[in-house]
């Protein structure tokens, strides 16, 4: 791997893992036609690092009025008691997460380029929905429903072709969440599960290091970082008015033409 090809595949990442247009299906087709295919899973896993900086980063107030929150757990304050709860509430999404995830672990690795395709236009689909779903549940009176449907959908959204972003806001969505919330929760249950993905892969850091050189490696993470600020923000922003449905018109056309061109 080029150093040129690390930072377009960071850049990618950070484009594509906020956005709700799948960041490992894209990764998956453009390794191939970069015919990159032989690069450990790890290196996906460090770029997702970086991405995990952006939500730290970006919802810094939140994680850390939760923090603070388990600290003072003996405060009956209104927010403490909510910030508590919601992290009772992430804990139980991650589970449900690790659980499917480990079962679609092996699927992961085999899957082939149309079943990504068909798997963007399923997407595609969620984002579609996603226009007529939403309610009024905050932290406040989120429940173990909430928790266990994001945290299934996100397992789900280990299959490459299928955003989880995408994904997990719209069943936030469909669970009765309000459409800020939804996007917020969406990133706050990723942050455990890249961490969990992370520790898993590391055991292919040293075979990674042989493949790629360090400095490329860090150039990836690094355009990773600086993308993923831009496109977390804009799809705060259009979670909020109710437009993920907007990408559907880029996914569905790319899962066909896909279909009919570039098995």
């Amino acid at each position: 791997m080029t150093f040129i090809q690390s930072v377009l595949l960071g850049a990618l990442q950070g484009f594509t893992e906020f956005l709700p247009v799948s960041s490992s299906g894209h990764l998956a087709v453009v390794q191939h036609f970069m015919s990159l295919q032989d690069v450990p899973v790890l290196f996906d896993i460090l770029l997702h690092l970086s991405t995990l900086l952006v939500v730290t980063i970006v919802f810094r107030r939140r994680i850390r009025g939760i923090i603070v929150s388990l600290f003072r757990f003996r405060s009956s304050e209104e927010e403490d008691k909510t910030n508590r709860k919601l992290f009772v509430m992430i804990m139980i999404s991650t589970v449900f997460t690790g659980v499917i995830g480990f079962s679609l672990d092996g699927i992961v690795a085999d899957t082939y380029l149309f079943i990504i395709y068909i798997l963007f236009i399923i997407t595609g689909l969620f984002l579609v929905a996603s226009r007529f779903m939403g309610g009024s549940i905050d932290y406040k009176s989120i429940g173990i429903k909430q928790s266990v449907i994001t945290g299934i959908s996100q397992g789900i959204g280990v299959l490459p072709g299928i955003s989880r972003s995408g994904i997990t806001i719209s069943a936030a969505l469909l669970s009765g969440m309000d459409r800020e919330k939804a996007g917020e929760y969406s990133f706050l249950i990723s942050m455990p599960a890249i961490l969990g993905a992370f520790i898993l892969k590391l055991k292919e850091a040293e075979g990674l290091m042989d493949m790629v050189n360090p400095a490329v490696i860090g150039a990836g993470m690094l355009s990773a970082f600086l993308v993923g600020l831009i496109s977390l923000r804009l799809l705060l922003k259009l979670v909020k008015k109710g437009n993920l449905y907007f990408f559907s018109i880029y996914l569905i056309p790319l899962g066909i033409i896909g279909l009919i061109f570039f098995r």
